[in-house]
């Protein structure tokens, strides 16, 4: 009852640093002041780089929570090495809003590569810290026993196959900035499609 108890905080405590993460973002968005330059419709325009780099990052931590939340739903215990390393990925959440501005702000300067490679080197930072979270909680022997080794494959196999790719993506930031966003997009859809449920087949 107390571990189950404790988990649930764990979880609730997650649940509120995303929210507070997601929230940040629209911050980033400034309103165009009646006092600056040009119409409103050219003020509202030039606003487009906060808002492709508000939506991308809002996609990019709300995927973050489902996976989250499909990993934690798999634990049946707490253990103060998966408070840790939960942490570990929470402090890389709330790295994503000060990433985002840096985008936002770089979106269309000369130093874009630079904007780019470090809004997906927080995600490679990310990726790592999944990758602790799913280890501690597999070698802990943290799972509830009615996951399967199918599943463990899977989730291990996907999220170092993400963080690879991430390595992969920054090093193309510095080259084709606008790939490697779309890159981004393509690894949080590929992150939806992990499976933390037995197929029919595995559960027969």
């Amino acid at each position: 009852m107390t571990e189950n108890k404790s988990l649930t905080r764990l979880e609730a405590f997650s649940d509120a640093v995303f929210a507070i993460a997601i929230t940040l973002l629209i911050l980033e968005i400034k309103f165009p002041h009646g006092g600056a330059e040009g119409s409103l419709w050219d003020r509202l325009l030039a606003l487009w780089p906060y808002i492709i780099a508000f939506v991308l990052s809002f996609f990019v931590i709300l995927v973050t929570w489902i996976t989250h939340h499909d990993l934690i739903h798999l634990v049946s215990e707490s253990s103060r090495s998966l408070q840790l390393a939960n942490g570990f990925a929470l402090l890389y959440v709330t790295f994503i809003p000060f990433a985002t501005g840096v985008l936002a702000e770089n979106l269309t300067s000369s130093d874009i590569n630079i904007a780019v490679a470090l809004y997906c080197g927080t995600f490679v930072v990310g990726s790592g810290a999944f990758n602790i979270l799913v280890a501690i909680i597999i070698n802990g022997q943290l799972l509830r026993k009615d996951v399967d080794d199918h599943i463990i494959y899977r989730i291990r196999r996907g999220f170092r196959i993400v963080f690879v790719i991430y390595v992969a993506t920054t090093a193309v930031a510095f080259v084709m900035p606008f790939l490697a966003l779309a890159i981004n997009v393509a690894v949080r859809i590929f992150l939806l499609n992990i499976r933390y449920k037995p197929t029919a087949t595995n559960s027969k």
